[in-house]
């Protein structure tokens, strides 16, 4: 009876653990369908996962031919050259006349006249009559001192006449008497006073006919008028100003120049002719318009406010009115104008514009097609180039174009060759590698 009742159990499909747990043949099934479908959705993820790794581990690269060229900069070059050089020396100052003065009368008296030719802007001769002061009462001092002359000479006659009854006299009693009694007897003290009184009315004469000619006030020299200060009625004492005068056979230019450039210039006062100046008023002058002049000292003080060197250059007839028909353009006291000096020659340099040198007087260089920079002694500089005398070389090829990049051994090309010789234009390869994707 027993085993029958077992055997039913197992035919109903229920095991005794089966029914003693609860758990039914179909939720057994569900179970194992999850674990099949985690299983397979893991081997997908992976197979995925290593197709796309393969896919990007392969893919082709697509590369240019040349492109070691393509990151080599192109530069234009300059090839320099050794030569014999006259730098230049630019310095700024003023226009000043060589000669300058106040006139000034030399008699007291009223002007009377001015004359047309003495007025500012105007140009005078040497002995030209400016101005007039009223001359009566020189001319009648003149008379009164020609006078007096008359009364001394007659004076002086009279008293030679005495001498000649005196020196008969003394003959008559011959008598010897000692050189200083004879000069008594024969009247020589009443004789010397008498040609002294002559010699100062002569004198007297001479002044009052300088005076006179005095009231006449002349150009002491050929001159250009600046100023004038008095005029006909005005009352005038010697030292009074009348006008100012200057010069116009030289004017001066005070210019300022570094300390260290003085000993390349030439001064006329050291026995040379004195270095060429070519004096330029860019603010007044048309563009090219200059004016030559020549070096002449150096001052022997520095400028209070610079601290520069002053030399003096001479530039003759400024205002062009010594060569008639010359077309010039007029210097005008006062002026700020720039002068331009030859210095010393520089022998065996090489000239190199300013721009080309570098950050601690460095060149940059080209050599095998490699960036090369190298320090050099500069000589001197002007305002254009710099002079150089070690450092560079016959045929060196200097860089002249401004770099992105400035390190020593970086791949250079130079304008209009590539690295063969033949054009600058990068080569492309015919064809490139599929894209793959």
């Amino acid at each position: 009876m027993s085993e029958e009742k077992e055997t039913g159990k197992i035919a109903d499909g229920r095991s005794p653990e089966a029914e003693g747990s609860g758990e039914g043949p179909q939720a057994q099934d569900r179970r194992a369908g999850c674990l099949v479908s985690a299983l397979v959705s893991v081997l997908i993820l992976a197979a995925a996962g290593v197709t796309v790794w393969w896919i990007f581990r392969t893919e082709p690269e697509a590369k240019r031919t040349g492109a070691s060229r393509e990151s080599a900069m192109l530069v234009d070059v300059v090839e320099v050259g050794r030569g014999d050089y006259r730098p230049r020396i630019v310095a700024m100052g003023t226009v000043q006349p060589s000669r300058d003065v106040v006139l000034s009368p030399r008699v007291e008296g009223m002007i009377i006249e001015v004359f047309d030719s003495f007025k500012p802007g105007a140009f005078v001769r040497e002995g030209e009559v400016l101005l007039e002061i009223d001359p009566a009462d020189f001319a009648n001092a003149l008379r009164q001192r020609e006078s007096d002359l008359k009364k001394a000479q007659a004076a002086l006659t009279l008293e030679m006449g005495r001498r000649s009854a005196a020196e008969q006299g003394f003959e008559l009693l011959e008598r010897k008497l000692d050189e200083k009694d004879r000069g008594l007897v024969l009247r020589e003290p009443q004789l010397e006073t008498a040609r002294a009184e002559v010699e100062a009315a002569r004198a007297a004469v001479d002044q009052a006919r300088l005076d006179l000619d005095r009231t006449k006030v002349r150009a002491p020299f050929d001159a250009h008028v600046l100023s004038r200060e008095a005029n006909a009625g005005s009352q005038v004492s010697p030292g009074d100003s009348l006008g100012r005068l200057v010069g116009v056979d030289e004017y001066w230019i005070e210019a300022t120049v570094p300390l260290a450039q003085i000993g390349w210039l030439e001064f006329a006062d050291e026995g040379g002719e004195g270095t060429e100046v070519s004096v330029r008023n860019r603010a007044a002058w048309p563009a090219g318009e200059e004016r030559r002049g020549r070096l002449l000292t150096l001052v022997g003080a520095l400028d209070d406010r610079t601290r520069l060197a002053r030399v003096i250059v001479g530039v003759p007839d400024p205002l062009g009115v010594l060569e008639p028909g010359a077309d010039k353009s007029r210097l005008i006291v006062g002026a700020f104008v720039e002068a331009e000096m030859a210095a010393r020659e520089l022998r065996n340099v090489v000239r190199l514009e300013r721009s080309l040198l570098h950050q601690g007087d460095t060149v940059r260089l080209m050599r095998d097609g490699k960036l090369s920079i190298r320090t050099v002694g500069v000589a001197f500089r002007d305002p254009d180039y710099a002079y150089i005398g070690k450092g560079l070389e016959e045929g060196d090829l200097v860089v002249a174009t401004k770099l992105s990049t400035v390190v020593e051994g970086a791949s250079l090309r130079r304008t209009g060759h590539d690295e063969t010789g033949g054009s600058p234009v990068d080569k492309v390869p015919e064809s490139l590698p599929d894209d793959p994707l």
